[in-house]
């Protein structure tokens, strides 16, 4: 990773251009063209430095509901429940921890009822409750990493 690169992810991490050619308007913005940019990118995106570019938005003013989950899963059946687990659209991020509760995910539903659908189902399927653990109170709204 050079300069270049390190500037690319400093900019697509705050005021990503919603335009019909984001890529153009980033590449003019740092004397690049948009093919480089583009380029760039998926080099990074290949070696697993960038997982995705996507917005972040806030499901509960959409009329939505999300929360944290976790749950605990003899290792021997982890690769088993996330795939259970994953097999959602609605699931995010799912992470494994050397913890008690040794899998963690977010799930984001169009609804309160579809969340709880969700996770019951999620139960029924493992074989293994959950601790549900949904937002109280936000206090980090964003992070941006100087790379």
């Amino acid at each position: 990773m050079d300069e270049v690169d390190r500037s690319i992810l400093n900019s697509i991490q705050d005021g990503f251009p919603l335009t019909s050619r984001p890529f153009a308007e980033l590449g003019a913005r740092l004397g690049l063209s948009e093919d480089e940019v583009i380029s760039r990118i998926q080099k990074l995106k290949d070696a697993n430095i960038i997982r995705r570019i996507a917005p972040v938005i806030d499901v509960k003013k959409l009329g939505g509901a999300s929360t944290l989950v976790a749950m605990s899963v003899p290792l021997d059946r982890v690769d088993e429940v996330a795939g259970i687990i994953n097999a959602y659209s609605e699931v995010s991020h799912n992470y494994l921890r050397q913890d008690k509760y040794n899998i963690w995910f977010t799930v984001s539903a169009s609804s309160k009822s579809r969340l709880d659908q969700i996770l019951k189902e999620i139960e029924e399927k493992t074989g293994y409750p959950y601790i549900n653990l949904p937002t109280v109170r936000v206090f980090k709204l964003g992070v941006k990493f100087e790379v």
